[in-house]
């Protein structure tokens, strides 16, 4: 594992000072820095302009009521939704709000701070489901690290030349229609607003956690339109919706401040590969474009050393769980019993994982060649950690087990080679495709202050 030479660090009156500094610099994309201290994570990527305390427009996507009667369920994969652009082609997730297990308190009003409720008249600061005291400024303003609301994007087939094969790419694909979002872009941006197979869609990835997450940003007859309110909850994005200002913790999709405290998003799996992964299997598909409307220079990546195994959490004061070192990435699933999470260490002994949890049949593809995302483009000491997919391993009533063959995914039963994608591209089981799991590549700092109950299992678990 490559190490980088520069230790990330970060703390008190010099982050604030960068704050000053990264918010008068982000034109160019390039953070201003002091000699004596590295540059602070959570501000790396902001805005250069002020942005003002009033509601941002909403996108083009309109909060076009979805009428109820649209709403369908099958024993498919997942319950289908008929998306809004495309009635009669199926979805893969419904949209209808989930509550919280944990009961919404109602505290009174003069409970929020004012360095929190400045500048969010319209957000409803008696409904909040976590204690304010755990919410902190991560140095921008409301949307100074700008969400994309209007995406462009480059066919696969007509492949930029700075796009490298190791690259990190979040992958999504609904109803026939596949994307890739370069996390070398989303590390600028975290929020994407976008469509894909009809279905209204938000991508996610907080630099600070290593979480990428994919939404359906529908809730009821509502579209909803997110973008970053410049807070952190233990070192978490907090997103905001424009259309009631409620405040969203991006890791588990749920309201924490605001009128809809208790709802949650619904996840749509969203496995983070290499781009050459992606580009071999999805020849047709789309690539999110540089082309965001805004001056970064995505070359560059911000967030330089953050991720190196001693390094430590920014802004995040809670206990972390000594379990794992604070940085190592874990492989986690909060859908699947109470949670289970797997350190990317396990991959060293056991390359393919295969496991049930519960009544859950898993099976995680490992590929070691792709970068962190965490390194600059062409960087002459890239920092290599490897990506995953997760998948249900069982295929037309048949449970299938996995190994490595000589570099390629193979499985067991009837010797089909598998891609990253969860296809099989040959064999008696070509052309089949494994239904994906929600998960992520999470810092285990985050994954255990969220999941605190969640299962580890490590190379011992399997006997390694």
């Amino acid at each position: 594992m490559f190490r980088l030479k520069k230790k990330f660090a970060l703390t008190g009156a010099a982050a604030l000072t960068f704050v000053a500094l990264a918010c008068q610099a982000g034109e160019t994309g390039e953070a201003t820095t002091s000699s004596a201290t590295s540059p602070a994570p959570a501000v790396a990527a902001a805005a250069p302009t002020s942005v003002p305390p009033t509601p941002v427009p909403p996108t083009p996507i309109p909060p076009t009521p979805i009428p109820i009667s649209e709403l369908v369920t099958t024993p498919t994969r997942i319950a289908e939704v008929k998306p809004i652009l495309e009635p009669t082609a199926p979805s893969i997730a419904s949209p209808t709000p989930e509550l919280a297990n944990t009961p919404v308190p109602t505290p009174n009003a003069s409970t929020a701070p004012q360095r929190l409720t400045y500048g969010w008249d319209q957000t409803d600061f008696t409904k909040h489901s976590v204690p304010f005291s755990e919410i902190f400024s991560g140095g921008p303003p409301r949307d100074g690290i700008p969400p994309i609301d209007s995406p462009k994007f480059i066919p696969v087939s007509d492949t930029p030349d700075y796009m490298n094969d190791n690259e990190p790419v979040v992958t999504l694909e609904i109803n026939g229609e596949s994307k890739a979002y370069p996390v070398a872009i989303l590390m600028w941006h975290e929020i994407v607003n976008d469509v894909v197979g009809g279905v209204p869609v938000t991508v996610t990835f907080c630099p600070l956690c290593n979480t990428a997450i994919v939404f359906d940003r529908r809730l009821g007859d509502t579209v909803y339109d997110f973008g970053t309110s410049g807070n952190l909850r233990k070192s978490d994005l907090v997103m905001w919706d424009r259309q009631t200002e409620s405040w969203w913790q991006q890791i588990n999709g749920e309201a924490i401040v605001g009128e809809l405290t208790g709802a949650k998003l619904t996840f749509i799996p969203a496995p983070m590969v290499s781009w050459a992964d992606y580009r071999d299997a999805t020849p047709d598909g789309e690539l999110l474009s540089r082309e965001t409307g805004f001056g970064r220079n995505y070359n560059r990546a911000p967030y330089t050393g953050y991720d190196e195994l001693d390094n430590t959490p920014f802004l995040f004061s809670g206990q972390i769980d000594d379990k794992l070192p604070a940085m190592e990435r874990v492989v986690g699933m909060d859908s699947v019993s109470a949670g289970v999470a797997y350190p990317f260490s396990v991959f060293e002994s056991v390359p393919i994982v295969n496991d049930t949890v519960d009544d859950q049949d898993i099976v995680i593809f490992y590929a070691p060649e792709t970068d962190s995302g965490f390194t600059a483009f062409n960087s002459s000491d890239p920092r290599v950690i490897g990506s995953t997919g997760v998948y249900d391993p069982n295929v037309d009533d048949q449970k299938l087990t996995f190994k490595l063959d000589s570099g390629d995914i193979v499985d067991e039963q009837t010797g089909s080679v598998w891609n990253m994608l969860g296809e099989a591209i040959e064999g008696e089981l070509a052309g089949k495709q494994l239904d994906s799991i929600v998960h992520a590549n999470h810092f285990w700092f985050a994954w255990s202050a969220f999941f605190p109950e969640s299962e580890l299992r490590t190379a011992e678990f399997f006997g390694s």
